[in-house]
């Protein structure tokens, strides 16, 4: 018996929040004392195969899949949980993770436990219900046990410094009700939001997507990634992947600056364990400021530009 835990691939590469899988993995593995394996699925290439290595799992699986699909990556998982004899898989709460684990659940006929953000022994976990408001303890009594961790309660895993074995497994087998078309993604040169160390956020207070080019210069400044509130991504100013909160991403970077974000606990939820969380709104009695380290009371459209200036000036001085 095993854990096995999926390392998330893109463009080749591992995607660093994935890593938070992994340190549970660790967890339930200092719990049971079982061994951790992980399963790398999609197109990883050699250095992130290389990579996978390094974290102390006893072997590192390889099924490469050309592109991504619910359907043909659960095959790929069960192809690798039968050949581990895994009894716990373990991914990320992100897009892929959420779209995935059911289906291998189900599959499994496993229970499945979402948004992990403890292991309290080998069937006993802790999860965020309603916004995060309530911790939830759960009990999985089926033999197999699929797991998606919020990325934000556990650290991203450092490299142990051992070299694991490394087996790649032809596809079992492929969905043929269903094919890939095409991906489009949004391209942007600043950090993706999810691991970034400074986010810069902007609410409906932005008041016109025009606007939006004001925290542009800001995070512009402090080499951050531009998140949103619901509100302004169903209007349609800034694209899905933009969103932070409970439908949208979850984030924890250093820096958080909220602009013009009343902070709606759907909102608060994909963003308070931030470690610094800075508002800024003229609402004096705006819910953000509840969860606010720093907070602002200002009108964002002086108040923004003002700040970039004189952070501008501040890099200017320290060159």
């Amino acid at each position: 018996m095993s854990i096995l835990t999926l390392l998330e691939i893109k463009d080749g590469q591992i995607k660093k929040g994935s890593l938070s899988a992994v340190t549970c993995a660790r967890q339930i593995a200092e719990k049971t004392g079982l061994p951790y394996n992980i399963a790398l699925v999609g197109n990883p290439s050699d250095q992130a195969i290389d990579e996978a290595a390094e974290f102390g799992a006893k072997t590192v699986y390889v099924v490469k899949v050309p592109n991504y699909t619910a359907e043909n990556y659960k095959i790929a998982v069960e192809q690798i949980v039968n050949e581990s004899s895994a009894k716990y898989f373990v991914a990320l709460g992100s897009a892929m993770g959420k779209d995935l684990a059911p289906r291998v659940a189900a599959k499994l006929g496993a229970g499945m436990g979402s948004e992990i953000i403890e292991v309290v022994d080998g069937e006993t976990f802790k999860r965020l219900m309603y916004a995060g408001n309530i911790i939830a303890t759960i009990k999985i009594k089926t033999e197999k046990k699929v797991l998606t961790v919020r990325g934000t309660a556990f650290e991203k895993a450092q490299k142990s410094g051992g070299k694991s074995d490394v087996k790649s497994l032809q596809p079992a087998g492929t969905f043929d009700k269903k094919r890939f078309v095409k991906l489009e993604e949004t391209k942007s040169t600043r950090p993706e939001l999810t691991e970034a160390q400074v986010v810069v956020s902007v609410g409906r207070g932005i008041k016109d997507p025009e606007n939006i080019k004001i925290v542009d210069g800001l995070a512009d400044i402090l080499g951050a990634a531009i998140g949103a509130s619901r509100a302004v991504v169903d209007a349609g100013w800034l694209p899905n992947d933009y969103q932070v909160g409970q439908t949208g991403k979850t984030v924890a970077p250093q820096l958080y600056i909220a602009v013009g974000i009343s902070g709606a606990i759907q909102h608060v939820a994909g963003m308070k364990d931030s470690k610094v969380i800075v508002a800024i709104n003229k609402d004096p009695e705006a819910p953000i400021f509840q969860v606010a380290d720093i907070g602002l009371v200002a009108d964002l459209f002086q108040a923004v530009p003002e700040l970039t200036e004189k952070l501008k000036k501040l890099k200017e001085q320290s060159a």
